[in-house]
This record gives C-alpha cells, structure tokens and sequence, in this order.
C-alpha cells in the first residue's frame, strides 16, 4: 500500500508537473479502443477525477472515468458502432460504463448540478470543462487529463495533492449540503492523501453539518468508513472525526482508538506476513471492542453483509488466544474458530496489549508471532464419524445424536486428534453403552 510520504515526494519530483507520463492503463489497447470511438466525430474527451489524481501521484490506477461533452444517447452509439459493449448504468446523471478489453471505463456527459438536496441532484448537460469541475467535490478530484497526458487543473489540485492539502471546491459548507456524503469523503480523503494541518474551513463546515449525516443510508456511510479503516492512517482520522463531533453521529459505539492504531501498526509495519494485511471488518472490530451488542447495532446501522455481519459479531465475542497457551488449546482454537478468525482474534488481542504497553517482553512477541505462523500453517482436522455413524447404531435423530458427536469430538481433541475413524466408533459404542 502506498504511504501519504510516497505521493507527496513523488509528486514533488516529477520532472514534468501537470503531465501524467506513459503508464500501462494509458496506453492500453482497451483504453485506446474506447477513446478512439468516443472521438470518432472530433469530441473532445478527457480522463477525470481519480485516475488522474493516482497517476499523478504515483498510486495505482484502479477505475478509469472518462468525461464528454457528448449527451449518453450519443456515446451509447458512438461505443456500440465501435464493437463496445455499453452498459447504461447511470442516465439519469449522464453515465455510460462501455466494457472494453475486460475493463470498465465510465463515461459521464459533462454537467452542472441545477438542484439539490443533499443526497440527490437534478443535472444539466453542459460542454464547459470548467462548469464541470466547478461541482467536483475535492481540487485534487476537479483535475482532467487529455489522452496525450496533460492535465488541466483550474483549482490547483496538483499542488493540493503534493502538499497533503484536502480542500473542497469554493466553500466546504455549499459542497457538503449539495452532497452530505461528502463530509464523510473529506476524512477519506484526508486519512488517505492528506497531510497535517487539515484544512480550517473545511473542519468547520464538517462539524457544523455533521447531524445531517443521519440523512444517509447505511450503505453510504459505510462505503466511506470502510476506506477510512482502510487507509494509511485509519486511527489519526478517526481521533480528528471525534475531536471536530462528527464521530458521535457516524460511530458512537468507537470507544478503542489505541487498540485501532495497534492493530493497524500490527499489520502494515510491526509484521511481515503476507496473510496478515489490514482489513475495515477488524478495524471496525477493535475500534468497538468486545461488546457483542455494540457490534450488532453497527452492524445493522450500516447494513453490513451477512458475512460481514457474521464475521464482525464472532470478533466481539472474547476469544482466549493468547501467546503461552497450550498447543492442545491452541489447535483447539484453531479448528473450531478457523485460521483466518483466529488470526483476527490474536491480532486484536496482541493489539490490546501493545495498545497498553508499548514494548511487549521479546518473547511474548515472538510467542504472538509463534501463533501467526501456526494459523498460516494449519490444515483443517475433520471429525472421522458424522451424525449418520449415530443412527446407525440405533440412535434417532434429534438432540441426543448432536451430544453423542459432541462428546467424541471432546475425546478426540484431547487425544491430539490422534483417533483414526475406526477408534472414534469404538468410542462412540462405549458412550451409548454407559448411556445405556
């Protein structure tokens, strides 16, 4: 993952500021294809928003937007007279998304927002490149490109970008109520481009207007908290969220700051394992802690998915993991809870020590980094016998076939999973005899 010093020492050493220079995605086949069709009747069209943004920063290039002066009924026939597939994924604000090679680009027509309301907006078409970067939320999101790589940039957004400065487009607080997503964005975006001290205004525009995030959907709101936990420095975006009171409208249930700052240490800079890399679902974990209640209500409250919903309730409930437990407990722990949630657990639980006390005896450390390596090298151990192996020795379905397993499985763990199937039958015949 790229760090914020990457891009601001990038940027600051590009020989030529204002030009993306040659890049894979940019000269590919695909891209080519699909510009070739746009300009087919001489329109002009430019890459827009993140794709020039990354570029110029050095980041990976992952969604490619395209803008035209061209309404979508046109590029529609412009993309499907060239062999694209056209895909009318969003006409009522001008997108087209053409898949090429693949790939997917989305085509927006330019356009001004004539009516608002603060999660919707009623557009009009327009050919000025300016109008259309004038209703941009962010200067380092208001820059375009030409296909040959120069950059347009009417608000300064290169140098923004260079300096780690987040400033909104003309003033924060008539960006936010166009669109009140966008106060949760200038944190995204802050958390992942930015650099100290945050913009003033904008700070006062998001504190003012932080109740209206109850306005959003669920969904919306944790699209963007989501890359917050995910970015470079999830834990300073959260602490600057709390300290301008928008945290308590989006997540009052985060109450563990240091155990989010340690885990995501853990996972981008104390280790270096490859299956341990950050994840929004146990950074959401460790800001709320061990409170299953907690857990729910955000869960619901941001309308996770069912996996992830699953997944963020077993994480607040307690797990004994911890690095001077018994291998027997261990491999216990690891086949009931899966060596992907186990690692979850022991991170979260070596981040709540390292959270209280910086510098961890050597060997608890490394008895933590003991138990990483074993999660990485487990293989799934199976009970021999099934519920079948029950009943076929006279017992009925129900309840009691569910015991019967449950007990061997108990005698099987302890014996170190050593019990071949034909032992853990002869076992299952002594239970049901003593039983009776």
């Amino acid at each position: 993952m790229p760090t914020k010093d990457h891009v601001i020492l990038e940027v600051g050493a590009n020989e030529a500021p204002g030009k993306i220079a040659p890049q894979p995605w940019l000269t590919a086949p695909e891209t080519k294809a699909v510009l070739q069709a746009l300009t087919r009747d001489g329109q002009e069209v430019r890459f827009v928003g993140g794709c020039v943004r990354d570029a110029l920063a050095h980041w990976p290039v992952k969604d490619i937007d395209i803008a035209t002066p061209d309404p979508p009924e046109n590029v529609i026939q412009l993309l499907e007279a060239a062999g694209i597939r056209a895909v009318p994924t969003g006409l009522a604000h001008g997108t087209v998304t053409a898949v090429a090679g693949g790939r997917a680009f989305e085509i927006t027509t330019l356009r001004v927002d004539v009516e608002t309301d603060g999660r919707h907006a009623k557009v009009e078409y327009t050919a000025d490149w300016v109008a259309d970067a004038h209703r941009r939320d962010f200067t380092i999101n208001a820059m375009s490109s030409t296909p040959a790589g120069d950059v347009f940039d009417p608000f300064d957004g290169l140098g923004d970008l260079a300096h780690g400065r987040i400033r909104f487009v003309g003033r924060p607080r008539d960006r936010i109520e166009e669109d009140v997503l966008r106060l949760l964005r200038f944190f995204r975006f802050y958390a992942t481009y930015g650099r100290p001290p945050p913009d003033r205004d904008a700070l006062a525009a998001c504190r003012a207007l932080a109740p209206r995030v109850a306005e959003l959907s669920g969904e919306r709101v944790w699209g963007e908290m989501k890359r917050v936990l995910a970015s470079p420095e999830p834990a300073a975006a959260i602490v600057l969220m709390r300290g301008e009171r928008v945290l308590e409208h989006v997540l009052p249930e985060a109450t563990d700051i240091g155990r989010l700052r340690a885990v995501h240490w853990l996972a981008t800079r104390a280790i270096k394992v490859e299956s341990v890399i950050p994840d929004p679902i146990r950074a959401l974990a460790a800001l709320i802690g061990p409170h299953p209640d907690k857990a729910a209500a955000v869960a619901d409250r941001f309308r996770l998915s069912r996996l992830q919903k699953e997944r963020l309730l077993a994480l607040a409930e307690p797990a004994a993991v911890a690095p001077d437990m018994a291998t027997a407990a261990r491999d216990k722990a690891l086949r009931r809870l899966g060596p992907e949630l186990f690692r979850d657990h022991l991170l979260l639980a070596w981040a709540g020590e390292v959270s209280e006390t910086s510098h961890l005896p050597h060997a608890r450390t490394q008895g933590w980094i003991g138990l990483i390596a074993a999660a990485g090298a487990w293989q799934a151990k199976e009970l021999p016998i099934k519920g079948r192996d029950v009943t076929a020795l006279g017992i009925p379905s129900g309840p009691r076939v569910g015991e019967l397993l449950s007990a061997v499985e108990a005698w099987w763990e302890e014996g170190n999973y050593a019990a071949d199937r034909a032992a853990c039958v002869a076992k299952l015949k002594e239970l049901i005899a003593k039983a009776g």
